[in-house]
C-alpha cells in the first residue's frame, strides 16, 4: 500500500521506516523540510505541503497522521478534511483524546472521508521491536488497510479495538497503568536503596534478576537494569517527572464512570508531587503541627 505520513518526530520517522521495511511506500511530511529530506533518501516520496501529499497519493488514499495531541493534529486533520475525496481514510496514530476522535469522525462523515484512531506503544525502541498498534474505527476499513498495522507491529502487537475512539482509549488506560507500574518500580527500588543493603547492592543486576522468571518481569524492568547500568544511583538526573496527559485522562474517565483505580491515581498525584518545590502542603502540616502538639519545626534561611 501507499501511505501518507504526516510527522517525522521522535516516533513518526521511525514508523515511516517500519512502513518501508514492510514494503509500503511512504510519502512523507514534516514541518520542517530536513527529516522529509532524510528519509527522503532512504526511499520515502517527499511532499512539502498538504497539498502536495494529497496529489502524490492515490485514491482511496490512506493518510496517517503523527502529530502532537491537541491542536496540531486537530489543524491537520481540518486541512485534510478540505483536500482529501470520499472514500479517503485519515489515521490518527498520536496520543489523542478519545472524545477527540469521536467529533472528527462526525465531523468528516459528512464528506465521506474514513476516520480511525490507532493508539501506538513502543517509544525509541519500535523501529526494532515494533509497535503494539491499538486501533479503533469501522471494522470493515481496518480490515481493508489491515497490513499497514501489521507492518508496523510486532508478530501478534495490532489488535482492532472497536468503533472509533476505541483505540485511543484502550491506550489511555494502557498509559495509566504504565504509570502504575512505573512508581511501583520506583517505590521498591527507593525502599532496597534506604535499606542497610542498598549501598552494596547492584540495582542493575537486581533488575536482571528478577527478570528471570520472576512475576514481576517486564520490559519497564528491563529498562530499570538498562538504567541502572548508565548511571548506579541516577546521580546525575531531578527528580523531576512529567506526564503526557493521558494518565489526566484516564484519572477523569474514572471519575466519570465511578471506577475506583487508587493506584493508577496517586501515581498520576506523586509525578505532579516531583515538580514542586518547598511544597505549600508540607508547609502547612508542619505548621499544624507546631500549633496543635508544639513539635519544633525547621525555618528558611
Amino acid at each position: 500500500m501507499k501511505i501518507g505520513l504526516i510527522g517525522l518526530g521522535r516516533m513518526g520517522m521511525n514508523m515511516a521506516r517500519r512502513f518501508m521495511q514492510g514494503g509500503h511506500e511512504v510519502v512523507a511530511l514534516n514541518r520542517s523540510s530536513e527529516k522529509t529530506n532524510q528519509l527522503a533518501g532512504e526511499g520515502a516520496a517527499p511532499a512539502y505541503s498538504f497539498k502536495e501529499l494529497v496529489y502524490t497519493l492515490e485514491q482511496p488514499r490512506i493518510i496517517w497522521v503523527m502529530l502532537p495531541a491537541g491542536k496540531p493534529t486537530d489543524a491537520a486533520v481540518t486541512r485534510l478534511g478540505e483536500l482529501l475525496a470520499p472514500g479517503d481514510t485519515i489515521i490518527d496514530g498520536g496520543n489523542t483524546y478519545y472524545k477527540d476522535d469521536i467529533r472528527r469522525a462526525q465531523e468528516l462523515e459528512e464528506k465521506d472521508i474514513r476516520y480511525m484512531d490507532a493508539g501506538v506503544s513502543g517509544g525509541i525502541w519500535g523501529l526494532e521491536e515494533g509497535y503494539c498498534t491499538m486501533v479503533g474505527g469501522s471494522v470493515d476499513q481496518f480490515r481493508r488497510i489491515e497490513g499497514i498495522f501489521r507492518a508496523l507491529a510486532p508478530q501478534d502487537g495490532y489488535m482492532y479495538c472497536g468503533e472509533v475512539g476505541a483505540g485511543h482509549f484502550t491506550k489511555m488506560v494502557h498509559n495509566g497503568i504504565e504509570y502504575g507500574m512505573m512508581q511501583a518500580y520506583a517505590e521498591g527500588f527507593a525502599l532496597l536503596d534506604d535499606s542497610p543493603y542498598g549501598e552494596s547492592m547492584n540495582f542493575a543486576d537486581l533488575a536482571g534478576v528478577w527478570n528471570r522468571g520472576s512475576v514481576i518481569r517486564s520490559w519497564l524492568l528491563e529498562l530499570t537494569g538498562m538504567a541502572f547500568h548508565k548511571s548506579t544511583r541516577l546521580e546525575e538526573l531531578e527528580g523531576y517527572v512529567d506526564d503526557s496527559g493521558e494518565g489526566r485522562w484516564t484519572v477523569q474517565q474514572a471519575v466519570d464512570t465511578g471506577t475506583p483505580i487508587p493506584v493508577l491515581a496517586l501515581s498520576l498525584f506523586e509525578r505532579f508531587s516531583s515538580r514542586r518545590n518547598d511544597d505549600f502542603r508540607n508547609r502547612l502540616l508542619a505548621a499544624l503541627r507546631r500549633e496543635f502538639g508544639g513539635h519544633a519545626v525547621r525555618s528558611k534561611e
